[in-house]
């Protein structure tokens, strides 16, 4: 039957928008692609299998109790190529859960492509930040992670940037899921009449009575596996100090972190000023202020010279105990808060930014105040103590599941700090340079030490057998089997 002159036309203006859409899309495409630094390559040496280690020339792999330990040396694309060769597996995992997520939470492919495509064009400059060493970083990182199986969602590299800047490009959006971190900072009390003494058949924790410490929970709901797969990078880059991040397979930048010379910092979610879609992506901002800072001073130093692009909060402190809380937002000059008196830091803003509309939001729809009540509860209970706390005290204060007054809380409630959405917790011992991370699920599993004393010394070489465990140990909750009934019910 022949087909009218008028459904012919509406079939040809079909195609016609159809192909327009297309050649659109694949023109934002061509247009928004962040190329690779040229003349990047990488080593291609075989991974060496010894005992419970897997080594390169400049890099290591294995377990600490439920945690992986990554060491990291060597030039740029040597370092990442390492971080990508040793940890495929966890990487692929991850990455494929990731989106699977997303395909579940945006079923229809027409809308993911929009998703994605808005955040390809507005994040298209977002590399310009990222010092030019790191760029060169990512792009070892997208070398060593081929044949990549996640081609089709963004090219390898372009990929690696964009989850490099996470962060901010979750803050970027009204209900982000970081908007829910504490932290605590204490610091050192000197001539402590009882504390463990020191040596060989010292008690590893009870000897940490009297020290300098910054304890946080990072609260990020972005699925269990950044919470699974938590990765302790120890990393030595050329000329620079040597530190260690908390983070996920794949991410060597810097939310939780310790340098050397007892520096330590994280970040926490804030919302002020307007966002940008230019400036130094936070954990490259935090990473550059490890490898160059041997003090709160210098820290905040570098930290307020950096132009960022979303708002948000950093503490940090050292091995004195001098403290700083960090205020930053696109556009407007860091506040900076010091302290040396034990203090508790949640998600709001209490410098300039404190009455702008975002702030306000926060403090009134967040849990934010009741947090730091509780927090600033723990903290007035450390200052009035005869006795000052140790790590193990410090764990207690991240796994708190209690009211600003001490009443009981639903699990789970989100105004306790222990809410159990922490993807890590860790304590860092700024007197003694050893980090406590803590192992899945959230804050309840144990929390395994690391001494960076001996693991970021000058010509430490790792052993082929599996390290000795020190850890405080896992919370009731999780040993009770009261976490598998909570679960369920979720």
């Amino acid at each position: 039957m022949p087909v009218s002159p008028r459904l012919r036309k509406l079939g040809i203006g079909l195609v016609g928008a159809l192909f327009a859409l297309s050649l659109a899309r694949f023109g934002c495409i061509a247009a928004s692609t962040i190329e690779p630094p040229p003349g990047v390559s990488i080593p291609h040496d075989p991974i060496a299998h010894a005992g419970t280690i897997d080594r390169l020339p400049n890099a290591y792999l294995r377990r600490r109790g439920a945690i992986w330990e990554v060491g990291l040396s060597g030039d740029a694309p040597a370092r990442g190529a390492a971080v990508s060769r040793l940890m495929r597996g966890p990487m692929v995992e991850d990455e494929s859960e990731l989106y699977g997520a997303f395909e579940k939470a945006v079923p229809i492919a027409p809308a993911r492509w929009a998703i994605t495509g808005i955040s390809r064009w507005h994040f298209r400059k977002v590399d310009l930040g990222i010092p030019e060493d790191y760029r060169r970083e990512l792009a070892g990182i997208a070398q060593g992670f081929q044949p990549d199986p996640f081609e089709s969602v963004f090219p390898s590299y372009h990929r690696f940037v964009f989850l490099y800047a996470v962060y901010d490009i979750a803050l970027s959006f009204e209900r982000s899921p970081l908007i829910g971190c504490t932290t605590f900072t204490v610091g050192p009390k000197a001539n402590v009449a009882d504390a463990a003494p020191s040596g060989l058949d010292a008690d590893p924790i009870a000897s940490t009575r009297g020290h300098a410490f910054l304890a946080r929970n990072f609260d990020f709901e972005a699925g269990d596996v950044f919470d699974r797969d938590k990765v302790v990078y120890l990393v030595r880059e050329p000329g620079r100090i040597p530190f260690a991040s908390v983070g996920w397979p794949g991410f060597v930048g810097v939310v939780s972190g310790m340098n050397r010379e007892g520096v330590a910092l994280v970040v926490h979610g804030g919302r002020g000023s307007t966002p940008k879609a230019e400036g130094m992506p936070v954990v490259f901002s935090l990473r550059e202020t490890l490898a160059t800072a041997r003090n709160t001073e210098e820290a905040v130093k570098t930290l307020s010279s950096h132009a960022v692009m979303v708002s948000h909060i950093v503490i940090v402190t050292d091995a004195s105990g001098d403290t700083a809380v960090v205020e930053r937002a696109p556009g407007v000059p860091p506040y900076v808060r010091r302290s040396r008196a034990p203090l508790a830091t949640t998600n709001h803003f209490e410098g300039p930014l404190a009455g702008d509309p975002h702030n306000q939001e926060v403090r009134a729809k967040t849990s934010t105040l009741a947090r730091r009540a509780r927090g600033d509860a723990l903290m007035a209970a450390v200052t009035s103590s005869a006795a000052p706390p140790t790590v193990a005290d410090l764990v207690a204060m991240l796994r708190d599941r209690r009211a600003p007054d001490g009443g009981a809380l639903p699990l789970g409630d989100r105004r306790a700090i222990d809410a159990l959405i922490a993807t890590h917790g860790v304590v860092f011992d700024t007197t003694a340079r050893t980090l406590w991370v803590s192992e899945w699920p959230h804050v309840l599993g144990r929390f395994v030490r690391f001494d960076l004393a001996q693991l970021l010394a000058d010509g430490y070489a790792p052993s082929d057998e599996a390290p000795e465990i020190v850890a405080v140990p896992a919370d009731a909750l999780l040993t009770s089997g009261a976490w598998d009934l909570a679960r369920v019910s979720r």
